[in-house]
């Protein structure tokens, strides 16, 4: 039997002499015809698959089907073969990797033996979560077909609540870091880097007094250095149009005055205050109902005891400890997104 083991790049060499201790009598390939992240295993121990997955290195290991040359016309022919093992109430999807040159494209694969199975089988196709892959690894002048399962870890599933859901209704405000101008730079860069990756409503900059103006200055090239940074990897990595999140400068005080005055839901981070786990039910529902969620951010210095008075909640999100400016934002969105998913599943279920 053979099997196509994928491991992290820069790591088949060492995959592979762990492949080598753990199956002596294994034909072990690394990087074939060059391609890096792929190990081809051939053998006769029954037990190999277990084995290999025995070894950290070892992300995945695809029992490979059959094998034939890297045609068009030779991948089709097995159809029959791989249809025998789809029953018709299951659903299944063909993913094809391609390596190296061909006269086809790898939809050209995923069409015309999507077709042919469907033909066969009467299954019905589902690309985002079928309950069966037929999977195709094109390298070079060989191509593998396997059947895997459903995959075991995914990003995007039904049954997981999409955290924009909060974040897309979350306004920061975020007190600028003031001091060395290279600090400043710094810590504007690790601040809009964090606002872009949460994808929030708007992030306010909110100064609570007057200060320099070159020190700001630097702060808010940071913010933007670090929020384009994010954003393109956000592009390439979603499969939906990203945004990115307006900035804004505003002073603190009037930041409150306005929030406050319409109503908006007002939470200060804040280690006074008492801990997530006792307002948690309560927080939770009035976010989940709340038009826009504001939360106020310190950096060096908490924000001003004064306005404690004017915030709906002021949480210590962990009591005894003190987050660096460049962890307010994280902290407080992923603690504010757990109790939030709790109690959205809450409503969910009752509906």
């Amino acid at each position: 039997m053979k099997f196509l083991v994928k491991t992290q790049r820069g790591m088949e060499s060492v995959t592979a002499n762990y492949i080598r201790e753990a199956l002596p009598d294994a034909e072990v390939w690394a990087s074939p015809m060059g391609y890096s992240g792929l190990v081809i295993v051939e053998t006769d121990d029954r037990s190999a698959e277990e084995k290999i997955l025995e070894i950290p290195e070892v992300e995945r290991a695809i029992k490979v089907l059959f094998e034939v040359p890297a045609e068009l016309e030779a991948i089709l022919s097995v159809a029959e073969d791989v249809a025998k093992l789809i029953r018709e109430n299951e659903t299944f999807a063909v993913k094809t990797k391609r390596r190296g040159k061909h006269d086809f494209s790898s939809l050209d694969v995923n069409a015309q033996l999507g077709a042919k199975i469907k033909e066969l089988t009467n299954a019905d196709v589902n690309l985002s979560w079928p309950d069966k892959v037929v999977q195709v690894e094109i390298i070079g002048d060989k191509a593998y077909i396997s059947l895997l399962p459903g995959e075991e870890y995914r990003k995007f599933t039904p049954d997981k609540i999409n955290a924009r859901k909060l974040f897309r209704k979350v306004t920061l405000v975020q007190m600028p870091y003031w001091g060395d101008y290279k600090a400043c730079r710094s810590f504007g860069e690790k601040i809009g880097r964090a606002a872009q990756a949460f994808e929030v409503r708007e992030l306010i900059i909110a100064p609570k007094e007057k200060m320099d103006a070159f020190e700001l200055m630097e702060f808010i090239k940071g913010v933007r250095v670090g929020q384009e940074s994010r954003y393109q990897i956000q592009r390439e990595a979603y499969p939906w149009k990203v945004e990115k999140v307006p900035v804004s400068v505003w002073d603190l005080y009037q930041v409150v005055r306005d929030k406050r005055r319409n109503k908006r839901l007002l939470i200060i981070t804040d280690p006074k205050g008492p801990s997530l786990a006792e307002v948690k039910d309560k927080l939770a529902r009035d976010m989940y109902y709340a038009k826009e969620v504001v939360i106020f951010v310190g950096s060096r210095e908490g924000i001003p005891r004064g306005l404690f008075r004017f915030a709906d909640y002021v949480v210590d999100l962990a009591p005894y400890m003190t987050f660096a400016t460049e962890h307010g934002i994280p902290a407080a969105l992923v603690s504010m997104w757990e109790i939030y998913e709790e109690y959205s599943r809450t409503r969910e279920g009752e509906e």
